[in-house]
Parts: C-alpha cells; structure tokens; sequence
C-alpha cells in the first residue's frame, strides 16, 4: 500500500527536465515483496505510452528469460533507475538520475529484496557506486547495503547480479558459447539458484577471490 502512495505522489513529479517530455511516469510493474528486484535503466517509447517497464521488444526477451527458469512477473518486482522516458532514448545523465532518487530510495527501503539483477551499465553502476562496466561487472555477486552509506541504524543488504540488459542481446543475437547470450543464460541460472536456496552467493565470491 506504501509502495502504491509512493507511485501516487510520483505521477506529478517535476524534479528534472524528462517531466516536460514524458506522457506519463513509469514507476513499477510485479508483485510488492517479491525476493527478486530487476533494476532497467529508464521507460522507452513503449513503456512511456503503457506506463508499465519493459513491455517493448526488450521486455519481451526479459520475460524469455525470466521464464527460462520458470519466473514470471508475478514471481518478481520491476523499476528503473529513472521513471520517465529520456528523449530519443538517450542514457539518463547523472542529475536526471539524482533527481530520481526521491523515489529510488523509498521504493527500495520499502521491497528489502533478497536478491537485485541490475540490467546494464546505468543501474549497475549506480547501485553499487562504481565506474566500472557491465562486461566486467556481471557474472560475479556483489553485496548491495541500503542506503549505502549508513553502517548501523536500519541498513538492510541484498546480493546484487548485474547482467547483460536485453536491448543489449537484441543487438547481439548470437548464441554462440561464451557470448552475450549464453553469459545470460548462465547468469540467470545462478539468480534462480540462489532464490530457491541451492547457491551461497558469500561461497560463490570466496571462490573469486572476493572477500
């Protein structure tokens, strides 16, 4: 119900300049308390008009993969870095996304997900505070703290899984092994490993060499 008041207030949002070129906010679609959070990087033309996220041909692949290991949108909650559409679709700029951290936050202190898949460079990088890209980033658990600066107090952590975002994989549709496609497939398997309690992702990083 809180989360549902959050999108209410956020439908009139004026913060940054995307308000004066959107149709409509795009704040969530899933299921409110799901384990898995999926993170995008903003609303396209197709989620603008619907006010839903990833309903284009990018969201189409995300439910392919998402059903690849028997997942639905009922199994799952969906937000973006930035709720309303950039212009030509262009990656949000560092103040259009501070602006949306009104909304970021709460709606993140309110789903305590077990686990995030960040789809991308914008979320990957934003959430776990790096300048690093996806190539390197993915494949491998990182712990998310929220908020991240706080050490004490009510902090909560999930593991986070950065992966390749969809529009990506539309780009580059081979299923060649070790590919994009394939990294994928590996990558959602571990998610699903360690929502259904077969994968410690603190054992997994061990492995790494990550503390």
């Amino acid at each position: 119900m809180k989360l549902e008041m959050l999108a209410q207030e956020a439908r009139d949002c004026p913060a940054c300049r995307l308000a004066s070129s959107r149709t409509q906010v795009v704040f969530h679609d899933g299921v409110p308390g799901a384990a898995l959070l999926i993170v995008g990087e903003g609303p396209g033309a197709d989620e603008d008009r619907t006010g839903r996220p990833f309903v284009g041909r990018a969201g189409v692949l995300l439910d392919r993969i998402l059903a690849a290991v028997e997942l639905g949108r009922q199994d799952v909650y969906i937000t973006n870095i930035v709720k309303c559409r950039p212009p030509g679709n262009h990656t949000p700029e560092q103040d259009e996304i501070a602006a949306c951290q009104r909304w970021l936050r709460p709606q993140l202190e309110l789903l305590r997900p077990k686990v995030i898949l960040t789809l991308g460079n914008t979320p990957t990088r934003h959430l776990l505070d790096t300048r690093q890209g996806i190539t390197s980033l993915r494949g491998r658990w990182h712990r998310y703290r929220h908020p991240p600066e706080r050490t004490s107090g009510s902090s909560w952590e999930a593991w986070l899984m950065p992966m390749f975002h969809p529009a990506y994989l539309l780009r580059n549709d081979s299923r060649a092994p070790g590919g994009p496609k394939s990294l994928t497939w590996r990558d959602i398997r571990e998610v699903k490993a360690v929502l259904d309690g077969r994968l410690d992702p603190a054992r997994e990083r061990r492995a790494q060499g990550a503390p």
